[in-house]
């Protein structure tokens, strides 16, 4: 059965042709969202969730290709016990629960980060939704967890340099392919746009490789009240940019 007709300009105002293929955004604010209304941490964590799906729901819907959440950084082992115990008991919920809608909506997950230090129960939840979707064809929905950009590129030196002493590589033919099928994101495009919401403006160790030449858009929206509307304002943004890629005005770098 055909997929159903993607909503374009119609719905966000701008063409199909000037769509991002692929969307990271750096999820912040969630402890400032419960802090403003008095509430736990955790509760802004929760909401936040409910901003996962709102925004997953609508790059499927618009046809994205792909869509990289960062979810957890291998710096954020440094939170409170409590804080990580409840996020990781989160994660495990919401693999759960938004399995069906993933499988349903021809979404495809795929795991950002390392797994060594993940609890086994989000593994298993992560694991079995990750074979239930493999055959998607739709959205890639990237889940950074445990995932840190320096440590991605710690971890692929040491991949081409095995390569290299075992005789599967050849120094020479090291390059910017090498090195970029042998991140995380191999199979994946580059970003075009970087959205980070609650106003921050710092890359925080992600995607350092991979963001070379994406739009950055930073709003001062908190992540729990990110919504179809904020997303559609990012897009819209980044349709009017003109990406150069290190060349001059107008010679045709919009790609």
């Amino acid at each position: 059965m055909p997929d159903p007709p993607h909503k374009t300009s119609e719905v966000v105002g701008v063409g199909r042709e000037t769509l991002p293929r692929h969307i990271a955004i750096i999820m912040d604010g969630n402890g400032r969202w419960a802090k403003q209304r008095e509430l736990p941490r955790i509760c802004g964590h929760e909401q936040g969730a409910k901003a996962v799906r709102r925004v997953v729901t609508e790059c499927a819907s618009l046809g994205l290709e792909a869509l990289t959440l960062y979810s957890f950084s291998s710096e954020n082992w440094r939170r409170p016990k409590e804080e990580i115990d409840f996020l990781m008991e989160l994660y495990g919920r919401y693999l759960i629960a938004e399995r069906p809608e993933i499988v349903d909506n021809n979404i495809r997950l795929i795991h950002v980060g390392q797994r060594a230090g993940l609890p086994e129960s989000v593994l298993r939840e992560m694991d079995l939704t990750i074979s239930a979707s493999r055959g998607n064809t739709g959205l890639r929905l990237c889940l950074a967890l445990n995932y840190g950009s320096r440590l991605e590129i710690v971890d692929a030196v040491r991949k081409i340099a095995a390569d290299v002493k075992e005789g599967r590589l050849k120094v020479g033919d090291i390059d910017e392919n090498v090195i970029s099928a042998s991140l995380y994101t191999n199979g994946l495009p580059d970003p075009d746009l970087l959205i980070r919401t609650a106003s921050q403006r710092r890359i925080s160790n992600f995607l350092l490789w991979q963001i070379s030449y994406a739009e950055l858009h930073v709003c001062d929206v908190l992540w729990p009240d990110f919504d179809v509307e904020h997303l559609h304002e990012a897009i819209r943004d980044y349709a009017q940019r003109e990406r150069r890629y290190g060349g001059r005005p107008n010679q045709g770098n919009r790609i």
